[in-house]
């Protein structure tokens, strides 16, 4: 699937939840192309229980996947761990030695400027340590 095609799934995917969790995922979403010029968005994952994939932002590596749950969503940074989060967005997946992750429920907002400051940090750790996918 090229990058168009992934982009308009993905926007479907959003605009079909149609309630607070495909808002939020397309405010952040947002965030991540305003971080990240060069981000190419994929799906990857695709099965059965989920046919449409899971939404992932790459740019010299995966910087996050987008998944949707009942009551929240989650952005969860392939290297989180290794990244500063001064202002602990990070709330979720934090006992692991590679990822970590922000939750977000309805009524919630993440700091926009925190939140591309992240996105900046994990290109640029993804540029130092390039990796395919």
């Amino acid at each position: 699937m090229g990058e168009d095609s992934a982009s308009q799934t993905i926007d479907a995917m959003f605009a079909a939840l149609g309630d607070w969790r495909g808002e939020a995922l397309a405010r952040l979403r947002g965030l991540i192309k305003q971080a990240d010029h060069d981000v190419i968005e994929e799906l990857k994952w695709k099965k059965p229980s989920n046919p449409a994939g899971v939404p992932v932002w790459s740019d010299a590596g995966m910087i996050c996947t987008g998944e949707v749950y009942k009551d929240h969503v989650k952005l969860t940074f392939a290297k989180g761990a290794a990244l500063e989060d001064p202002r602990r967005l990070f709330n979720a997946s934090l006992d692991g030695n590679v990822r970590r992750a922000i939750d977000v429920h309805e009524g919630e907002t993440v700091d926009a400027s925190a939140f591309m400051a992240l996105v900046r940090a994990a290109v640029a750790l993804n540029k130092s340590h390039p990796t395919r996918g």
